[in-house]
């Protein structure tokens, strides 16, 4: 057998490499690619690509994909090393999606878009396109955050609130089909016993969260972390005291923001103003 290749960052042709474990994995566990999706919960032609090297994935994927082959963090180091922008998916966010994984409740306020696990396809398109992705790397990256979606429907699944700022129901897709699809999903999941989806309306005015997107999770254990985004940049947030004074501001905006059925009512309105067809 020739010898493996060592992970580093000097490692020759990453990608390659990447994709050739990826296919090692699969043959070793005597898998089709359709009964790898079955099992991780991605289309097949995804792993296809990626196991012919036309796309990375995502790193919700990827991490997927460790957990099931039990490799730890060995599939998603050889994806950092063939990302063309390594920096892009570093500590602080490999440690937030295990916090996420592990979560027993989460409460989210929306700034400006959609949370990820609310999105539809169409929506996570549209914001993924205007951020610059295209192609393969587009189609990967809105898969990986459909699979995310599951992560609210599963068995046992974490309590979630989110506080959408008004604006963000204000920021239609180009699409009015695809926006009326969006509005009626968040009606859908809205059902769900385990999610709750607030309005926070413009009239509230300014607030401790006006352009920062945040999330709060929560162990079993009873700790709380925060994920903070602003701009481009994301932060997690772990020291208490800090942790605790982000909370405070969130538990103000939840003051000023419209009922679960308040707001339930507020999104049919959306719904029903919007047209069926997009203008021509």
């Amino acid at each position: 057998m020739p010898q493996r290749r060592a992970i580093t960052g000097r490692s020759q042709e990453p990608r390659a490499r990447f994709a050739e474990e990826l296919r090692l994995l699969r043959t070793r566990k005597g898998l089709s690619l359709r009964a790898l999706a079955d099992a991780v919960g991605w289309d097949a032609s995804l792993f296809g690509k990626m196991e012919k090297g036309q796309t990375l994935g995502g790193p919700e994927v990827v991490m997927a994909l460790d957990t099931f082959y039990a490799t730890i963090d060995k599939l998603l180091t050889l994806w950092e090393l063939a990302m063309a922008d390594p920096p892009q998916f570093r500590e602080r966010y490999r440690l937030y999606m295990r916090l996420e994984a592990e979560a027993v409740s989460m409460w989210h306020y929306a700034a400006s878009n959609l949370p990820g696990v609310l999105q539809t396809p169409q929506y996570a398109e549209e914001l993924l396109r205007q951020g610059g992705l295209s192609g393969a790397e587009l189609d990967a990256q809105v898969a990986a955050r459909m699979g995310r979606r599951e992560l609210l429907l599963a068995d046992g699944a974490p309590q979630f609130r989110t506080i959408l700022s008004e604006t963000v129901l204000r920021s239609p897709l180009h699409d009015s089909s695809a926006w009326r699809a969006q509005l009626s999903h968040l009606l859908v999941m809205e059902e769900c016993s385990n999610i709750v989806i607030q309005v926070l309306p413009l009239s509230a005015g300014l607030h401790g969260l006006t352009n920062t997107d945040a999330m709060f999770l929560r162990d079993a254990g009873g700790r709380t972390v925060a994920w903070i985004e602003t701009g481009y940049s994301g932060e997690l947030v772990q020291e208490s005291a800090a942790v605790e004074a982000l909370q405070l501001r969130y538990d103000r905006v939840r003051d000023l923001a419209l009922s679960p059925g308040e707001s339930r009512e507020f999104i049919k309105r959306m719904l029903e103003e919007t047209p069926c067809e997009s203008s021509t």
